[in-house]
């Protein structure tokens, strides 16, 4: 899907606000400094139905009842694209139906399965018009966090990138923070150079990177690669997620990335979401296993 083609099916509204409609509700700025906690779920790809996982909608359903049956709920969700497996209209409609049973508001970014084809954008953009931007890519600020959502996946199946319009959006994004902000960035493809052999790094991400470095605390989640690889670069930290699909091998240890077959009993225990704590300025991760909870 090429970035002319993406763009000119996203129709989002607004902007750099500290709410946002969502598919499942409404929420509004929280104290400044007080508490709170968000969850990251990633790669669900409803549609896919090969011996990897012949029943991802009910592993994203079990994804949702997970994350409605923690004790405290979070302040929102964010789905870091490959929602669908092939963009398909029933395929959308069937993520959306199990999303929309969040008690959490939630927000959805693209992957590259969610924009192929001349339909696949729009569609995606339809079923999910919950962002905040007429390009794409948005901000928002959440007890003095703030927030940045990038769309990296315009070079389908090949590697991330940002293009010279999203890069030039997030400097002027990032020159209104204090350099004391609590930053967390959401992307599909990871930022960094996490296995280039395979695509698995955005082409411009260094870019982004640069831009980020002289804020004392950022955290960098993306999805993509169905596995957790954290890595951290001065005050950067990155943090890959585990799919609600189906795992990926390690970085080169197969010939090419793709659905891992694993023995029944560990399928679980490689899927699951991702809840990130704040207290105060300091972010807490934690991986959770649709084995464990």
């Amino acid at each position: 899907m090429k970035r002319a083609s993406f763009l000119e099916h996203v129709g989002w509204t607004g902007g750099g606000i500290a709410f946002a409609m969502t598919a499942t509700g409404t929420f509004a700025a929280a104290a400044p400094g007080s508490d709170f906690t968000f969850v990251q779920i990633s790669d669900s790809h409803i549609g896919f139905s090969l011996p990897a996982n012949p029943d991802v909608l009910g592993t994203l359903n079990a994804t949702v009842d997970a994350i409605n049956a923690l004790p405290q709920q979070p302040a929102f969700v964010m789905h870091t694209g490959d929602v669908t497996h092939l963009s398909k209209l029933e395929q959308f409609d069937t993520a959306k139906s199990v999303l929309s049973r969040l008690k959490a508001p939630l927000f959805v970014i693209p992957g590259e399965h969610d924009a192929i084809g001349a339909e696949g954008a729009k569609r995606f953009a339809e079923a999910f018009p919950n962002a905040a931007a007429p390009d794409g890519w948005w901000s928002f600020d959440r007890n003095g966090v703030h927030f940045v959502a990038l769309v990296n996946v315009f070079n389908y199946e090949t590697m991330g990138v940002l293009g010279t319009k999203q890069l030039d959006w997030l400097a002027k994004d990032l020159a209104a923070q204090k350099a004391d902000t609590p930053i967390v960035v959401f992307g599909h493809v990871p930022l960094y150079a996490l296995y280039p052999a395979w695509g698995w790094t955005t082409e411009d991400g260094a870019k982004a990177i640069a831009m980020l470095k002289r804020f004392s605390a950022v955290t960098v989640l993306n999805g993509h690669i169905h596995q957790i690889i954290t890595q951290r670069e001065g005050n950067i930290s990155f943090a890959t997620a585990a799919a609600t699909a189906y795992p990926q091998p390690a970085p080169g240890t197969a010939a090419a990335p793709g659905p891992l077959l694993v023995p029944a009993p560990e399928l679980l225990g490689r899927l699951g979401y991702r809840n990130v704590s704040f207290t105060g300025k300091h972010a807490t991760v934690s991986d959770r296993s649709l084995q464990n909870g």
